[in-house]
């Protein structure tokens, strides 16, 4: 049944980018200094195909007290990456003796593990606030994440809702993480598709669509409305569900109705697009904050069927675990 379904996806998506596809068959690649993206046949430029931002996962979340300073040269930010990425390559967890826990994945498993650092353009992927640090959350915030931390496993509403197969919303779609790192972009007249491996999240985007949907309709990742400024699509993405547990840069933060995000994706040259995301969330945050980073041109880069569902036993298994704890 999984293969019939991906069957009838793949031809619904073949179907759909047919004619710009057919329009647009000239090569991608233009080392000009002047160089602009081809244009499909709906005006858009053309940002199809698969993207990676495993190069980014070597960067910091926040900016490290290390690179504090005026001082910081280009050249230190890149050697500290490149320390820290050769550090955790090394870190192997030698299995259950002795161990406090269960442990985690192998090195191996993980996507940066087999990659390098990208040239550094910045030392952390927060570049705003200009600290270099998320903002502080509200006191709602705080409360929320301490109580999930303290309740995590009472039911499955209370676990994440990635962990639960649901969705891992804007931030675990987008953001550099452990494996899956692969989005594939597709672009058909007034849309764009973001197909994210994990959990197989697909994001349509509608371009120049007029204003959103009305405020009682609440989305697991928001209803999104996108344009383009020259070379950048600019998604703006409201109408949020409540999610009380929720993956996110940091923390796992409540997803909030009062959350506004605003994304810009830059094509910068051929193989480079520049990604941006902030978020003002009142609810959650004490003030908006913005992280960017590079994708990079993967055409080497597999999607794979992600089954998350089927096989899931983190559920059932922590639930049950927890049981046995309280008895």
């Amino acid at each position: 049944m999984r293969n019939d379904n991906l069957l009838i996806l793949v031809l619904a998506v073949t179907w759909m980018l047919w004619p710009s596809a057919v329009a647009l068959g000239q090569s991608a690649v233009d080392t000009r200094s002047d160089w602009t993206p081809r244009r499909l046949t709906d005006g858009q430029p053309d940002i199809q195909g698969t993207w990676n931002n495993v190069g980014a996962a070597h960067i910091p979340l926040e900016l490290p007290d290390e690179l504090r300073g005026g001082d910081v040269t280009a050249e230190d930010v890149q050697d500290y990456v490149q320390r820290r990425s050769d550090t955790r390559k090394a870190d192997q967890w030698e299995g259950f003796d002795n161990s406090q826990g269960v442990g985690a994945y192998a090195n191996y498993w993980f996507d940066w593990y087999w990659s390098e650092p990208d040239a550094a353009d910045a030392p952390a992927l927060v570049v705003d606030p200009p600290t270099g640090k998320l903002p502080a959350m509200t006191a709602t915030g705080k409360a929320s994440v301490e109580f999930h931390r303290e309740h995590l496993h009472d039911s499955y509403a209370t676990m994440e809702s990635g962990d639960r197969c649901v969705s891992r919303g804007t931030y675990g779609i987008m953001m550099p993480t452990a494996y899956n790192n692969g989005k594939m972009f597709f672009q058909s007249p007034g849309y764009v598709v973001i197909l994210s491996e994990m959990i197989h999240n697909a994001r349509i985007i509608p371009i120049d669509a007029g204003s959103h949907v009305n405020e009682k309709v609440r989305l697991w990742n928001g209803d999104p409305r996108g344009h383009w400024e020259g070379n950048t699509l600019v998604v703006e993405s409201t109408n949020f569900r409540a999610v009380e547990n929720q993956r996110g840069p940091g923390s796992r933060a409540p997803q909030t109705p009062a959350r506004r995000v605003v994304e810009r994706f830059t094509l910068v040259d051929p193989q480079t697009l520049r990604y941006e995301l902030r978020v003002d969330d009142t609810a959650t945050y004490t003030e908006p904050w913005t992280v960017a980073f590079n994708f990079k041109q993967d055409a080497s880069y597999q999607q794979f069927e992600y089954a998350c569902h089927e096989g899931n036993y983190a559920v059932p298994n922590s639930l049950s675990g927890a049981r046995v704890e309280e008895r």
